[in-house]
């Protein structure tokens, strides 16, 4: 039982079980912790663990470091995507990432201590509830890189409604912890010193109820995406990533410099 309570890693996540609370943190701080195309099949095993562990009963999900929560997918790692069967096994297995997290029958809190964009800001879109540091920020910039969010397109219109969603998914727009908190995708701003202690007092009360009815009425508020919906999003992200738009923009990302994006179809 011992073994089972200290701190441990798989992948990139590092797994803090705190009594009948569990940290999970996104522990790669020194590229604002990125994600590779392997963090999405470790976050299925690591909920499907916790799940089954008979002692956790809340997760927290944060980042390292107090920079960044997440700052969106590993460029880089998109890069080495060479054919089409592998960018849509990204796409699918970041799919059934978020699929993962937004289903899980354990509560999930995002605890976000910074920026929180791309797939960082989908991230905190599949959780349940979602508490902000004050210095946190959250946005969709996909678009200068000639892709888009495949999740946040899908679920960031329930969350925070089209237009915003459009606004952040079009323009890059970023907003602030406040301006997250008025638009509905936090629940709670804090002082940056106190986030993960109030994340983690927020746990503890959840966990104090029961796990019963938090499994059926997470089960009834969520509304599930179809099946469609998901298979759509990734044969469109498939082929939007082996445009030459995206081509483009990733070459441009990771040369440091602006993308010369083609012109709009006639």
């Amino acid at each position: 039982m011992k073994a089972q309570m200290e701190t441990h890693a798989v992948g990139q996540l590092t797994i803090e079980p705190r009594d009948q609370v569990t940290v999970l943190r996104i522990d790669r701080p020194e590229k604002l912790n990125a994600l590779t195309a392997a963090f999405w099949t470790d976050v299925q095993t690591v909920l499907h663990r916790l799940e089954h562990d008979g002692r956790t009963r809340v997760i927290v999900l944060t980042g390292a470091g107090d920079k960044a929560f997440c700052a969106g997918g590993d460029i880089g790692d998109f890069a080495k995507l060479a054919t089409l069967a592998q960018k849509r096994s990204f796409q699918a297995d970041a799919m059934r990432g978020f699929a993962a997290l937004e289903n899980c029958p354990l509560p999930v809190i995002a605890a976000v201590n910074g920026l929180a964009l791309g797939g960082g800001c989908e991230l905190t879109l599949a959780c349940d509830i979602v508490i902000a540091s004050d210095h946190a920020q959250f946005g969709m910039p996909e678009a200068a890189l000639g892709l888009v969010p495949g999740y946040g397109v899908l679920r960031a219109p329930d969350v925070i409604g089209r237009q915003l969603t459009k606004l952040m998914v079009m323009a890059g727009e970023r907003l602030t912890a406040q301006q997250a908190l008025t638009a509905g995708l936090v629940q709670s701003v804090v002082p940056h010193a106190t986030l993960l202690d109030s994340a983690h007092a927020l746990a503890e009360r959840i966990a104090a109820n029961s796990s019963l009815a938090h499994r059926i009425g997470k089960q009834l508020i969520n509304r599930s995406i179809d099946r469609a919906q998901f298979d759509h999003s990734v044969e469109a992200l498939t082929v939007l990533q082996s445009s030459d738009d995206a081509r483009e923009g990733i070459a441009a990302f990771l040369e440091k410099r602006r993308p010369r994006f083609s012109p709009p179809a006639s």
